[in-house]
């Protein structure tokens, strides 16, 4: 390789006579930002006479090529564009230096490496089938041919060009012009020197030629925000929690215990990090003896008021609380505390942000064409385009991504109604029927379908649970059974029972004068009990807005109210179904959730004059758990009509209830609940055969509780009397507001 003689001579002259500047339509869009095609005309080619160099670099006072130790400099040609022609038979290794303000800086050229993305990954992403499309998309500091830099990666098939931009070269990316890789829509740049904490956004040029700067939709990292950058992250958590995941599929969900403590993790102890909340959260989750934590959405979200339900990153869990890898190590801790993690999941919609995903490269693109679908009138936010391949893989791959990279157990899917019926919250002459005149969502159908099939396959012993408020059929069927309108099953393992919750609470706010009147919305649930697997939520949604927390919804005087509420508990625990109960409420929290002080934990302070009261509802919850994990008659037969029976649904007037439930291997369990406030002595209740001898082994009345300790303390004889459909009678005593769990002596 022939190299100019730079050691006796200013090599300028012999440069200025060789060199050979773009032509004018290049020069062009590259400075306006729209070329698809930077490394064709930047960085070092092949021409006659030798080899060509060319550098764009605004604001450089020079620019010079370093080949084998020695430099040449560059003619500057304006408009930070440098050139040169070095007589060089093929194109060498070499590196930039680069003078801005008097001080040299040495560089490699990003403009001389070949694309750091595989073909593979661009057939994929093309089919909509990439299932691991983060490692594909986004930012990713590798090493390529031998340097340490940053792989950026974009989809953005509307853009006249996309550059990339950050602090490492003041939010300027004209010098970062990134290739178009073809008809995927990707656009692609490696930077050398680039690394783990460095902030960056897209530039992006949209069809019309204006810019527009994005963060990045596959960004693994965010900055705090109201800030708003996207930012290069590498993990190196080491997982230590290998015995949870080996055996989290030994059992399946619907036959498993599994009971539900919901927390808004910025709230639940404020100004704690992922990493101490690691410590205190899943200390506190065991004792209360809860199976798994459900976190409000933990994605990335602007506005915090939105409690994480308008996701603008959805590959980022947010930044307020700690690093993605501390994020890790708190769900590594939980899971070897034996506690399962689910996060909440929002594929229903996404905020209008300028800088994040609506019309991100200028055109919609992540939400439908048609504004009449795109608008989601209850939130100003829009909807995704489920039809758009590349848009369903965007989200399939991120549940993926959650279960996959985080080990998460579980993803609770929100606002599943919104995304299923086109018609959802809209007037006549708001929506469009889909192909067969229908109001059914087609595209949203199938892409629940998808994910759900998804991740069952690729992540064992997941859990996906469905937010639905309508009587859409078949949202926990298997995809290839007959469901909704001959769709097929959406595939989910659970579903909220919203129709029990509301009708319970209906029920329970009553006095109980009035209770025997609306005792249908108390065993109305059991007509449809098993047409879904079911979970039995009390969600955040149902202690904010001015619907008051759980206790305070209870009617009477503060021990009616405990009273009521202990007894509420029970008997849902006791129901078919999984529980779950938002923080705050295991401990009978009389005021609403507020997301800016969280739980009232002042109230469990021994100095709190009413701190027997609420320990006393924790101290119930704790046992509710414990003996629920200990009775496969409370979740063994979940989804079976053979693990329900009847005792007693008819006794409005006494406001009781009493039922069965029953293990696979036929060990019952008896559920009795008093909903009015008069002790019931020797109360008659029709039971089998076997077992002659029963127990008391819960009483939402014990003192320990809160309650006035009217027990059962002896074990209770069956009578071979037949009463009602069953051939031998239980005498027991109902204490008043209250709910006994009793099981074979």
């Amino acid at each position: 390789m022939a190299i100019i003689d730079t050691s006796t001579a200013d090599p300028a002259p012999a440069l200025r006579a060789a060199y050979a500047p773009l032509d004018d339509e290049s020069r062009g869009r590259l400075l306006a930002g729209t070329h698809h095609d930077p490394h064709a005309v930047l960085g070092a080619h092949a021409v006659a006479g030798g080899v060509a160099f060319t550098v764009l670099r605004p604001y450089a006072e020079a620019v010079r090529v370093v080949v084998e130790g020695q430099e040449v400099p560059l003619h500057d040609v304006g408009d930070g564009l440098f050139s040169g022609l070095l007589p060089l038979g093929s194109i060498p290794a070499y590196e930039l230096r680069v003078t801005y303000d008097g001080v040299e800086t040495e560089l490699q050229d990003p403009y001389r490496f070949l694309p750091a993305l595989g073909e593979l990954d661009l057939h994929l992403i093309r089919e909509g089938r990439h299932e691991e499309l983060w490692k594909a998309l986004g930012a990713h500091p590798m090493t390529h041919e031998g340097v340490t830099g940053t792989r950026f990666t974009v989809w953005a098939p509307n853009a006249l060009g996309v550059r990339v931009c950050g602090e490492f070269c003041h939010w300027d990316g004209t010098a970062h012009a990134m290739r178009s890789l073809g008809s995927s829509g990707v656009w692609e740049l490696f930077l050398p020197g680039i690394g783990e904490g460095d902030l960056y956004k897209f530039d992006i040029t949209r069809p019309d030629g204006t810019h527009t700067v994005r963060a990045d939709p596959m960004a693994r990292r965010a900055e705090v925000p109201p800030a708003t950058a996207s930012v290069v992250t590498r993990s190196t958590h080491e997982w230590a929690d290998a015995e949870w995941m080996e055996h989290r599929a030994d059992r399946p969900v619907h036959r498993s215990p599994f009971s539900v403590y919901e927390v808004h993790l910025p709230s639940w102890r404020p100004g704690l990090t992922y990493r101490q909340l690691a410590d205190e959260l899943a200390a506190y989750v065991s004792d209360a003896g809860f199976t798994h934590v459900e976190f409000m959405p933990v994605a990335e979200h602007p506005f915090g008021g939105s409690w994480g339900y308008q996701v603008t990153g959805l590959y980022a869990p947010t930044s307020r609380l700690g690093t993605p890898d501390d994020f890790k190590f708190l769900v590594d801790a939980l899971h070897r505390a034996g506690i399962g993690v689910i996060v909440d999941w929002v594929p229903a919609h996404f905020p209008k942000d300028d800088w994040a995903l609506a019309e991100f490269d200028g055109r919609p693109l992540y939400e439908p064409g048609d504004h009449r679908r795109a608008e989601h009138p209850d939130w100003g936010t829009l909807t995704f385009d489920y039809g758009r391949t590349e848009v369903r893989n965007f989200l399939v791959a991120n549940a993926v991504y959650w279960c996959e990279e985080f080990h998460i157990d579980g993803l609770r899917v929100d606002a599943v109604a919104s995304m299923l019926y086109l018609d959802y919250s809209r007037e006549d002459g708001q929506w469009g029927p889909n192909e067969h005149g229908g109001r059914e969502n087609l595209d949203a159908v199938s892409f629940l379908q998808e994910m759900n099939a998804t991740v069952y396959r690729r992540c064992p012993g997941v859990v996906t649970i469905a937010e639905e408020s309508t009587a859409w059929d078949g949202v926990t069927r298997a995809t290839h059974d007959k469901g909704y309108g001959e769709l097929g099953g959406l595939g989910f393992g659970l579903k909220w029972n919203m129709g029990w919750m509301h009708d319970s609470l209906e029920y329970i706010r009553h006095e109980p004068v009035h209770r025997q009147y609306h005792h249908n919305e108390l065993t109305f649930s059991m007509v449809y009990a098993y047409s879904e697997n079911y979970l039995l939520p009390i969600s955040h949604d149902e202690v904010v807005h001015g619907k008051q927390a759980l206790v305070s919804k209870m009617p009477g005087d503060w021990w009616q109210q405990r009273a009521n509420h202990r007894a509420y508990l029970a008997y849902m625990w006791a129901h078919p179904g999984k529980q779950l109960l938002f923080m705050g409420q295991e401990f009978a929290q009389g005021a609403e959730w507020s997301p800016d002080h969280g739980p009232d934990w002042g109230l469990l302070d021994p100095a709190y004059p009413a701190e027997p009261d609420h320990n006393g509802a924790r101290r119930l919850v704790r046992d509710l758990n414990h003996q629920y994990r200990d009775a496969p008659a409370l979740w063994e037969q979940d989804t079976e009509p053979a693990g329900f029976a009847w005792i007693d649904a008819d006794a409005a007037q006494d406001n009781v209830v009493a039922f069965l439930r029953h293990a696979a291997d036929g060990t019952p369990l008896l559920a009795v609940s008093n909903f009015s406030p008069v002790i019931r002595r020797d109360y008659a209740l029709g039971v089998p055969e076997s077992p002659v001898t029963w127990r008391e082994t819960l009483n939402t009345d014990a003192a320990c509780y809160g309650g006035g300790d009217v027990r059962n303390t002896a074990p209770l004889r069956a009578r071979p009397e037949p009463t009602g459909t069953f051939p031998a009678r239980l005498h027991v005593t109902l204490p008043p507001l209250a709910t006994l769990w009793l099981r074979p002596a």
